[in-house]
This record gives structure tokens, sequence and C-alpha cells, in this order.
């Protein structure tokens, strides 16, 4: 349902949140986003077309109190994406998890105050769902990571418990408002800011010489403007509910790497050696105890298994088509060589 009011994005200068606030200023919606700093700070949002006249930048901090107040304060919907997303950290509770639950606890009681939303849209993940593969599961929008911890993946944690949060907020004080939560797989595409995103930065990793051969993993991906989509689709559709896992489809690092190398990105430091078999990936296994602690940890819990996923529902009810995962790629690629993260083997 279209509306006159302004649509909040939280966290908009986010690789997610910029392609949401950009989308929302193509449909014609006006915005209030949620920056961190000054809004000089982010010039890529205040360049979009339409965001002279319909972009407002505030800023509001996930672990103050009625900092999203004045942020929701007359809109109908609001866009929650901002969250912390770090691999590696020095101490998960203060740096992933607090602004994680403590931001959504905060977002959600500035919506009740205003009294004007009809609609929350929850920016989840994959990792709410599960933190690991499991080649004899296809996991749907009824599984709930039950695994991660402080300890183990902690970043998985965080948006478990975020969601978790969410929907037990909206079970237990009833508001007005309803939820509607998006669970992305690994999000890939250009950028509109010069920023590099954890999961491209992935992809940037694969292309720098940072892996030692081909290790038997495979991901879901899904572009990162059909993720922005999904948001608006998921906002102006009434009958929309519940959780929707966002993928477009699963693929291997074995195909990732002959893909780039058959498009043209042979320069790059690209792994050639095949690993991906038994040896090979206890290997790889014992080589991750080299790793920083959490990157190990994901190569143990994630090599030799096979990631199936379910995204029916989002095509039925959403009516949301994909772009191919080989083409989203390969513009993740170019959009990464434009912005200068790849550096050709000498």
């Amino acid at each position: 349902m279209k509306t006159n009011n302004p649509v909040c994005v939280t966290g908009a200068s986010g690789f997610i949140a910029a392609h949401i606030v950009r989308e929302l200023l193509e449909q014609g919606y006006r915005v209030r986003g949620t920056i961190r700093k000054n809004a000089k700070n982010y010039p890529f949002l205040l360049a979009l077309p339409g965001a002279k006249d319909r972009l407002e930048l505030v800023q509001a901090d996930l672990l103050t109190t009625g900092a999203y107040d004045k942020a929701v304060d007359g809109c109908e919907y609001v866009i929650h994406t901002a969250s912390p997303y770090k691999i590696n950290v020095k101490n998960p509770q203060t740096d992933l998890v607090d602004p994680a639950v403590i931001g959504t606890e905060t977002i959600l009681e500035s919506c009740i105050k205003s009294k004007s939303i009809k609609r929350l849209i929850f920016t989840s993940s994959i990792a709410a769902i599960t933190d690991e593969p499991n080649s004899e599961k296809l996991f749907t929008e009824k599984d709930w990571n039950t695994m991660s911890s402080l300890d183990r993946q902690p970043y998985q944690y965080s948006k478990t418990l975020a969601e978790r949060e969410a929907w037990d907020f909206i079970m237990h004080k009833r508001p007005k408002f309803d939820l509607v939560a998006i669970n992305p797989v690994m999000v890939i595409g250009p950028s509109l800011g010069p920023s590099l995103n954890t999961t491209n930065q992935m992809i940037c990793d694969i292309m720098s010489g940072v892996y030692p051969g081909i290790m038997d993993l495979n991901w879901g991906f899904v572009d990162v403007r059909d993720v922005a989509k999904a948001h608006l689709l998921a906002m102006e559709n009434d009958a929309a509910s519940g959780r929707y896992l966002c993928s477009a489809e699963t693929m291997h690092m074995r195909d990732i790497v002959a893909l780039l190398i058959s498009s043209g990105f042979g320069k790059y430091p690209l792994p050639r050696l095949d690993l991906s078999g038994y040896a090979g990936s206890l290997l790889m296994k014992a080589l991750s105890f080299t790793q920083p602690k959490d990157t190990g940890m994901y190569i143990r819990i994630n090599v030799g298994r096979t990631m199936r996923l379910d995204n029916s529902k989002i095509k039925r009810e959403l009516g949301i088509s994909f772009m191919p995962v080989k083409e989203s790629l390969i513009e993740t690629v170019k959009d990464m060589e434009k912005w200068g993260h790849l550096v050709p083997k000498s």
C-alpha cells in the first residue's frame, strides 16, 4: 500500500540499506534514513536520484534509549536493517550481540510510541535459520538456529537473538503494527558506497590469494538489489507475514572460480589447486587453526557440507524473481574493480 508518509530505514548507509533507500526513492517514496554520523559523511546517499527532495537523514544510535523516537514519528513503515556484521571481534557480547539485540528493542519501543506504524520489516539473516549447512536437510523459514553461541559463530548468534527478540516483543506486547522478517543468504552485488561489505569481501578474498586452494564449500547467494526489492514487496503487500528466506540459488566455490576465470578475471590470484575432496577437506580443517578464531571455526563447520535452501515461500507470496547468481557475481567483481578493491597478481 503506497504511503505519503516517510518510510524509515535504519542504518541507511549500510550495503543492503542503501539499496533499499534507492529503491524506495525510485518508487516515489519519501525516506527518512538513520545514520551514525553527520549526513555529509554519506555523499553517495545524498546523490541518489530523488534524494534532494525526498530523503532525510537523521542521526540515531542503536544503544541509546529513545534514539529512534523522532526517526519513526509519523511513519507507517519502518525497515530495520541496522545491525553490525563482523566476523572476527574482540568482544562478541559488546561488539555484536548488544548492538543487535538492544538496537532491536530500541526501534520496537520507538515504533510503539509513535502510534503511526503499521508494519516493521526486519532485516534478519540465514544466520537466524541455521549456522551450518546440513547435506541431508532442506532449510525453510520454519527452521531456527539453535547452535550458535558467544563462543560458536557469534555473528550468527547475534542475528538469531535479535530476530527472536523481535518476534517475542510482538507476541508479548501485541502492538498495533505487525512484523515481517526478510532472511537473506550471502548478499552480493554492486555497492552504492566505497566501503567493502563483508560478503563481497569473501569474493574479494577468493580473488586475492587468501585461500590456498578450492575448498568444498557452497553458499546460498542473492543479489543486493533483489534483497532491496524483497523488503519493498514485504512492505507493500498487506498479506505478507512471517519470515521470508531470501535466496536465489546456491553455488560451489569450484564453480565460482571457474566462472571468474572464464569471464576474464584470471589476472587475479584465484585459487587453482582443487582441495575439495575428502583429503583436501581434512587439510583445510587442519589449516583453519592458523586463521583468526571465528574464520577458522567457520571453515571447520562448513567445509565438506552442502547448503540446501527452499525459496518457494518468498517467490509464491511476494512474487519475486531472482537475478541469476552468475550474473550477479560478475557485476560484483566489476564493481569491486571500480572501487579499487582488487589488485591483479604481479
